[in-house]
C-alpha cells in the first residue's frame, strides 16, 4: 500500500500524535515510511519547533530546517484559522488542483509508506468552494480517522464516518485520541463507539508508554 491519509473529527483532535506515533512505530519495525501535512495553518515561521510539521519531521528523524518543512508543508499559515480564511489574511489562496496534484506526485514517488496528515477536520474549506473531503475524494487513498474523547466527540466522529463513507472512501481504522481534561472517559468513549463503527477501532493515551501495541496493531491494519 504507498500511502495512508490520516483525517480528523475534528480539529486538536490528535492527527499528529497518532502520525507521529505511527510514524516511530513503522521505523522501529523496520519499514520505510514519509509523511506530508500538505497544508497547515496556526504555523510560526520564526517559532516552528513544536509544530505540527516539525512534530513530524523529528518522528522521521530529519532535521526541522526551512527546507524541511517548505518539502513537508508547502502551505503554512500564520492564523490559526481554517485554511482558506488563513490565507485569506495573507492575500494568498490555495488552489485546490495544486494540492491534489502534490499529494499525488508523492504518492507516486514514495519508496515506502507515505503518510499524508489533512488539517482540521473532514469537512473543513480549503478554497475554491472546496473541502478536505474533496482533496481525500480525488486522492482515493485508504484513510485513518481521529477523534478525541471529549463530551460530543462520538458524535462527531460518527458523522465524519458517515460522511466518509458516503464518498465510498476506504475506512481502515478510527483512533480514539484522549483528550485532556475530558469530562467523558476514553474508556467510556471506545465502549459507545464500537456499537456504532464498522471499522477496527483503537484507542491511545496521551503521555507514557502505554501505546505501543495500538499502534503496532494499527501498523499492521496499513
Amino acid at each position: 500500500m504507498p500511502a495512508i491519509f490520516v483525517t480528523g473529527a475534528g480539529t486538536n483532535v490528535g492527527k499528529t500524535f497518532v502520525t507521529a506515533g505511527l510514524i516511530r512505530n513503522l521505523r522501529a519495525s523496520g519499514r520505510a515510511v514519509d509523511a506530508l501535512k500538505p497544508i497547515v495553518s496556526g504555523f510560526d515561521p520564526l517559532m516552528p519547533r513544536g509544530s505540527d510539521p516539525a512534530l513530524l519531521l523529528e518522528a522521521l528523524g530529519r532535521d526541522v530546517t526551512p527546507q524541511t518543512l517548505a518539502a513537508l508543508s508547502p502551505w503554512r499559515f500564520r492564523e490559526p484559522l481554517s485554511p482558506d480564511m488563513a490565507a485569506r489574511a495573507e492575500g494568498r489562496s490555495i488552489v485546490f488542483e495544486e494540492v491534489v496534484r502534490f499529494c499525488a506526485e508523492a504518492v507516486a514517488q514514495a519508496p515506502g509508506l507515505l503518510l499524508i496528515e489533512g488539517v482540521g477536520g473532514v469537512m473543513v474549506p480549503i478554497g475554491e468552494r472546496r473541502t478536505l473531503l474533496d482533496v481525500m475524494t480525488r486522492l482515493r487513498l485508504p484513510l485513518i480517522l481521529v477523534g478525541g474523547s471529549y463530551l460530543g466527540a462520538i458524535n462527531h466522529l460518527l458523522t465524519a464516518e458517515d460522511v466518509l463513507r458516503s464518498r465510498g472512501l476506504d475506512l481502515r481504522a478510527i483512533v480514539v485520541s484522549e483528550s485532556q481534561d475530558s469530562v467523558v472517559g476514553l474508556g467510556a468513549t471506545e465502549a459507545t463507539l464500537a456499537d456504532f463503527v464498522t471499522a477496527p477501532l483503537l484507542a491511545l493515551r496521551r503521555g507514557g508508554g502505554q501505546n505501543e501495541r495500538a499502534f503496532a496493531r494499527l501498523s499492521d491494519l496499513l
